[in-house]
């Protein structure tokens, strides 16, 4: 896992992202997974309030570094809300209601973000654990999907690509510029977005994937940035 974490912060160092490493938390072993305690607007960041609270702690060293890069602003209790649930495409923001993300959590992020001309609309998440295990994006208004896994009707107005069906977790990559960050595992749905003219960048992440870890869930972007 050591390994592989390091050859993907390595590429993200190639395709020209400058890194910021936050300070190792051993006391917390999901914190390699930083995308789910923060979420970056151009505007501000919006520190979440994780859906299992044994990740809260993992906040604090998030919001200190994003406070030097944007406006904070939090997610308050009782809402919950994971950023791996939260997909940024534009000015729409859509976001899961999954295990970890709840009702309240979303209402609050819209709160935060409408002022800034965002809207926020609502994803029901079946059969894995975030939005982002289910959609992202890999081109302007392109969502790579798994529809099995969740309710495609509030993307309408968006071109929806489906992972090959033999790989359904390969729905959660990252966009870096002009490149497209992907799990090695994946070669039929690589195949599928680079008939697309996609450009796709692999990594290894079987270690990762043993906790449905991904390639966005150990980095944050930071307008064009990366902390991770």
């Amino acid at each position: 896992a050591r390994e592989q974490h390091r050859r993907y912060v390595d590429l993200l160092a190639e395709l020209g992202c400058a890194i910021e490493h936050l300070p190792a938390a051993p006391e917390l072993p999901d914190a390699v997974f930083v995308e789910d305690a923060a979420v970056v607007f151009d505007e501000l960041a919006v520190v979440a309030r994780p859906g299992a609270a044994a990740r809260r702690g993992e906040t604090d060293a998030v919001a200190a570094a994003l406070a030097r890069h944007r406006p904070l602003a939090r997610i308050e209790a009782p809402g919950t809300l994971d950023g791996g649930d939260v997909l940024r495409v534009g000015r729409r923001v859509f976001v899961g209601r999954s295990g970890r993300t709840d009702r309240s959590g979303c209402e609050q992020l819209r709160g935060l973000v409408a002022p800034h001309g965002y809207t926020v609309e609502e994803v029901a998440v079946t059969g894995c654990l975030h939005l982002k295990s289910a959609a992202t994006e890999v081109a302007p208004g392109t969502l790579l999907v798994e529809r099995r896994w969740l309710d495609t009707a509030p993307f309408a107005g968006l071109e929806l690509v489906d992972v090959d069906p033999a790989e359904p977790f390969a729905a959660n990559a990252l966009r870096v510029g002009g490149a497209v960050v992907l799990p090695e595992a994946f070669p039929r749905t690589r195949r599928r977005l680079e008939a697309r003219g996609i450009e796709v960048r692999t990594v290894p992440t079987s270690e990762l994937a043993k906790a449905e870890g991904g390639v966005t869930c150990c980095s944050i972007v930071v307008g064009g940035r990366e902390a991770g």
